[in-house]
């Protein structure tokens, strides 16, 4: 137990080490002290496209929703068509309502991080960034309620959904 806890802290002093060496703060040397850190720092910068990339993978999957649920709403309706049971068309419904939500929860994590980043961007520029900071990549603010938000109030999720709903119901209603 020892041993993992000397290796951590071993582990943390060349960080810190390497990190001032580098001239990534402004003043002190140890990590847990709170530094400033300086903009054009390349730690900044790599923290920056960290974030850059997890907004563009809550972008991809949020639009991977849209392709799937259309992908098999289309599949469930000509295999419906096929059989002429228009009762199986009411199975279009669940990835419709799955996709919804999780399209929603994606975009709200986006949004969660877009705020982040500009936070940091923001903290940095006013010179209360913090070597602490480099190592937090969490969402701003509550994610259910921004699922919520955008179960309701994005022009990119509701009414891409609600047409997916009104097709179904409509191809169900000129079957039945």
């Amino acid at each position: 137990m020892e041993m993992a806890d000397h290796q951590r802290q071993v582990g943390r002093n060349s960080l810190s080490e390497s990190l001032n060496a580098a001239g990534n703060c402004r003043e002190g040397s140890h990590m847990g002290a709170q530094t400033n850190l300086d903009p054009d720092s390349p730690a900044i910068h790599a923290h920056l496209t960290i974030m850059q990339g997890v907004i563009q993978r809550m972008t991809d999957n949020s639009r991977s929703c849209k392709v799937w649920c259309v992908t098999l709403v289309a599949a469930i309706l000509v295999l419906v068509a096929r059989t002429g049971e228009a009762n199986h068309v009411l199975i279009a419904l669940a990835p419709t309502v799955l996709f919804y939500v999780l399209d929603a929860y994606y975009l709200a994590l986006e949004r969660g991080f877009r705020r982040s980043y500009n936070s940091f961007v923001k903290k940095v520029h006013d010179g209360q960034g913090y070597a602490s900071d480099l190592y937090t990549v969490i969402p701003d603010g509550s994610t259910v309620w921004g699922t919520l938000w955008a179960m309701v109030g994005s022009f990119s999720v509701l009414p891409f959904y609600l047409m997916v709903a009104i097709t179904v119901v409509l191809a169900w209603r000129l079957i039945f």
